[in-house]
C-alpha cells in the first residue's frame, strides 16, 4: 500500500570535489558541502543566498488508492479506513507521492510546505492531480532573469536547442545500445537509418530560426523514435507490442507504462528546478499554460530517453513486469495495477541509486542527481556564469 525506498548519499568529499568543477575559483569548506553562491557576483552582498546540497532522502510513494494521509507530531500517519498502516517520521523524507484521490490532512500539507518535503497527488494512472507548495523562497532575482529570458525568442531558441541536442543525441544512444547489443534480435540496418535520420535533425537544429522551427524537428525525431520503439521491446512482444504512442489515457500496455514514468519523473525535475529557485512553470521551449510545468517538460526532454524509457524497456525485456498486471477500462485507457506500480517504483528507486558519469562534470554522480545537476547548471546560465547550457549527454 504505501513503500517506502531508501536513498544512498553522496558523501561529503565526493559532493565538493563535483561541485569544485562547476565553481572553479571558488573555495567550498569542507564543513560545508553546497552548490554554492547561486547570484551573480554583481549583485548586491545583501540578497545574495546559499543553497544547501541537494541530498538524495527517501521517497514514500502511497499506492493504495484509499490510503489517508496525516500528521502525528513529527510523524507522518498512512490510514486505510481509520487504521493506521504506517507512520514514519518526516525528517526522512524527501518526497511522498500519492496515487490517490483520498488526500492528506491540512496539518501533514503544512509541514511537509514548511521542510520542503515535496507532495504530490497523482491519480493511479500517474496523471498529475496536485502539488503542494509552501511559502515562495530562493533568489527573486534569479526568476525575474528567467522570466525575462521567456520574452525573448532569441534566448529561447539558443537554450532550447541545447536542450533538444541533447534529447536527440540520447535517443539516438538508446537506438545505437540496442545495435551493440543485441544485433541478433533487432534489425541494425532500419535502427542504423533511423539513428541517421535522427543524426541530420540535430545538424538542423543549429540552423533554426524560431521555436516552431525547433518544435517540427522535434516532432520530426520522435515520429522516427517511436517508429522503431517497437524493435527495442525484445521480450513479450504480444503483451506489449507498440504501435505509435498514445495517451491520456494509454492505450496499451506499453503505453500505460511510459505514461506512469514520465509522470513520476516530471515531479522529480518540477522538485529539482525549485529547489535551485527556478520557477517550474515558466519555460523556453513549450508554450506557458495554466497549470502546465513547461520548463519542467523542457528539462525533461533530454533525460526521458535515459531515465525513463530505458526503465519501461528493461522492465519489459528482464520480465519484471507482464501484460497481466495491466487492466483495460471503460473509457477504453489501459491502467496499471497496484502490485505491478510497486515493481516499477521499486525499480525507479533503484535506477535512481546507480552512478553515472555526469559529461560536463566528468565525475560520477547518482542517477537521481541527474535532474538536480541540469537544473542548477541551467540556472547558473541563466545568472551568466556559464556561457551556455550544457544539457546531458549519455554515453
Amino acid at each position: 500500500d504505501a513503500l517506502l525506498f531508501p536513498t544512498r548519499v553522496h558523501s561529503q568529499s565526493q559532493t565538493i570535489q563535483s561541485m569544485q568543477i562547476l565553481l572553479p575559483g571558488r573555495s567550498l569548506p569542507a564543513s560545508f558541502a553546497s552548490f554554492g553562491n547561486l547570484c551573480r557576483p554583481l549583485y548586491p552582498k545583501a540578497v545574495r543566498k546559499r543553497v544547501t546540497m541537494k541530498k538524495l532522502l527517501n521517497v514514500l510513494y502511497v499506492t493504495a488508492p484509499e490510503s489517508y494521509l496525516s500528521l502525528d507530531g513529527e510523524n507522518v500517519v498512512i490510514k486505510k479506513s481509520e487504521t493506521v498502516s504506517m507512520r514514519l517520521p518526516l525528517h526522512n523524507l524527501e518526497n511522498i507521492v500519492c496515487f490517490s484521490y483520498t488526500g492528506a490532512s491540512p496539518a501533514l500539507m503544512g509541514a511537509c510546505a514548511e521542510r520542503n518535503i515535496g507532495l504530490c497527488f497523482l491519480t493511479p494512472h500517474g496523471r498529475f492531480l496536485a502539488r503542494v507548495s509552501g511559502k515562495v523562497k530562493g533568489n527573486v532575482l534569479l526568476r525575474k532573469r528567467q522570466f525575462e529570458v521567456s520574452q525573448m525568442e532569441v534566448e529561447c531558441l539558443r537554450i532550447s536547442s541545447s536542450m533538444l541536442i541533447g534529447k536527440l543525441s540520447n535517443c539516438r544512444k538508446v537506438i545505437e545500445r540496442a545495435i551493440r547489443d543485441h544485433p541478433l534480435s533487432v534489425d541494425p540496418l532500419s535502427l542504423r537509418e533511423a539513428s541517421g535520420k535522427i543524426k541530420e535533425n540535430m545538424k538542423a537544429v543549429h540552423g533554426c530560426a524560431t521555436i516552431a522551427d525547433l518544435m517540427g524537428f522535434e516532432g520530426s525525431s520522435a515520429k522516427i523514435y517511436f517508429s522503431v520503439f517497437d524493435q527495442l521491446i525484445l521480450q513479450q512482444k504480444e503483451a506489449f507490442r507498440f504501435t505509435g504512442r498514445t495517451r491520456r489515457p494509454p492505450l496499451d500496455n506499453i503505453n500505460a507504462l511510459l505514461s506512469f514514468l514520465y509522470s513520476v519523473l516530471t515531479n522529480e525535475v518540477v522538485s529539482a528546478l525549485e529547489a535551485v529557485g527556478l520557477d517550474p512553470y515558466v519555460g523556453f521551449l513549450h508554450q506557458d499554460r495554466p497549470g502546465r510545468p513547461s520548463l519542467a517538460l523542457d528539462l525533461m526532454e533530454e533525460l526521458r530517453p535515459v531515465m525513463a524509457d530505458r526503465l519501461a524497456l528493461s522492465l519489459v525485456n528482464l520480465r519484471q513486469i507482464s501484460g497481466k498486471g495491466f487492466e483495460p477500462k471503460e473509457s477504453g485507457g489501459i491502467l496499471m495495477n497496484d502490485e505491478t506500480r510497486k515493481i516499477v517504483l521499486k525499480n525507479w528507486q533503484e535506477r535512481k541509486n546507480e552512478p553515472i558519469l555526469h559529461p560536463f562534470l566528468n565525475e560520477k554522480i547518482e542517477f537521481g542527481l541527474l535532474p538536480h545537476v541540469q537544473a542548477l547548471l541551467l540556472a547558473r546560465y541563466l545568472r551568466g556564469d556559464l556561457d551556455a547550457y550544457p544539457p546531458f549527454f549519455w554515453g
